[in-house]
This record gives C-alpha cells, sequence and structure tokens, in this order.
C-alpha cells in the first residue's frame, strides 16, 4: 500500500516520487510491454473505451449477451456461406453455425431469447448456386 501524501507537500511532487521510487526499485521492468512502442490503432477515430475493448478481447469478454453474439455470427455465417468458394465449404459454415444454433435452442442462456432457428442447408446452397451462376462461377 502506498503512504498517504504528507500535508504541505505539492500533491504533483509527491506523485513524481512516488514513481522515481518505484522506478527505481525496477518496479516497471516486469511489466508486459516494457520497452516496446504502443501498438498503433488502424482506426483513425478517437475511442474513449479502447482499452476496455482491447482488455475484454483479451480476456475472452463479450459486450452482447450470448444469445444476441449467436443471433450476430449466425447472420455472419449466412453471408459467408453464401459467399464461399465452394459448396463444401458453404455447408460446413452452415453446419456449424446450425450446431451451435441447436444447443442454444435446447440450452438457452440467460438474457433475451435467440430468435434464430437453424438455416435450411439445401435451400442456403440453393442460393449458393444461384449467386455463383449469375456471377459466371463454377460449383466445387
Amino acid at each position: 500500500m502506498t503512504e498517504r501524501k504528507p500535508p504541505g507537500v505539492d500533491f504533483e511532487s509527491w506523485v513524481d516520487k512516488q514513481i522515481r521510487d518505484a522506478e527505481a526499485r525496477g518496479e516497471f521492468e516486469r511489466l508486459p510491454g516494457t520497452g516496446k512502442p504502443l501498438p498503433r490503432e488502424v482506426e483513425t477515430t478517437y475511442d474513449e473505451l479502447w482499452w476496455v475493448k482491447r482488455k475484454m478481447a483479451r480476456e475472452g469478454f463479450s459486450v452482447l449477451p450470448p444469445a444476441l453474439a449467436l443471433r450476430k455470427e449466425a447472420e455472419d455465417a449466412l453471408e459467408a456461406a453464401l459467399a464461399a468458394p465452394s459448396e463444401r465449404i458453404a455447408r460446413k459454415i452452415l453446419t456449424e453455425i446450425n450446431d451451435r444454433i441447436r444447443e442454444m435452442m435446447f440450452k438457452p442462456p440467460p438474457g433475451p431469447p435467440l430468435g434464430k432457428k437453424p438455416y435450411d442447408v439445401e435451400d442456403v446452397v440453393r442460393q449458393w448456386r444461384e449467386r455463383r451462376a449469375a456471377a459466371g462461377g463454377s460449383d466445387a
């Protein structure tokens, strides 16, 4: 525990002394990233919560409740399946997300209901074939 600021000592001077003492004890040398530059962000806009988002991503936390996160993943999976380079990959994407949807349907987590049902793989693959044919691609 740090000591209290003595009365009559300027706060800034007292903080500077605490930092100098910790630095002299080598307490900053064991911190992750010591001696490395701060990572540059790709985004050009400033986000006040950048460090919270990075910490949550590092720790594997989600901002959304599980059902809403899976709903977003399902929508992304459908887009990925429709844009897949082969029918085999489209089927794989749909099978994996359908398994996750079924699991949540039968073991609902706390929070809002999922509001999704498994995709009809044959219907989505039919749409995939139609898109490929319209774009001049080939089935695989």
